[in-house]
């Protein structure tokens, strides 16, 4: 079975970040503070995106866009299940008049 490790806290990545661009290794730094260095080489690639705002169709999702792309998919899942119900509703009360007539 494996067990998901709870994420890093924004500060503390960022810190991470901030030691990688001064120039120490992601290896030194894993080894330092207890996380994995490919943990650690996908902050810095996201920091640098974050950092250039590239909006090009190819460009990978800012922080900011996968934020308000999980929003986005939270609330279309949620507007499903509410449309889902009101069809089960509207299709009971067509069926219930129907035996009342």
């Amino acid at each position: 079975m494996s067990s998901k490790r709870p994420q890093y806290p924004p500060e503390f990545r960022s810190q991470i970040v901030e030691l990688a661009k001064a120039g120490r290794t992601h290896a030194e730094l894993a080894r330092e503070f207890g996380c994995h260095a490919t943990s650690i080489g996908t902050w810095v690639r996201q920091s640098q995106i974050d950092e250039t705002g590239d909006t090009s169709s190819d460009a990978p999702l800012s922080t900011a866009e996968r934020q308000e792309l999980t929003a986005l998919r939270r609330e279309l899942r949620q507007v499903k299940q509410e449309r889902d119900i009101l069809a089960k509703a509207t299709a009971w009360f067509a069926h219930k008049s129907e035996a009342d007539t």
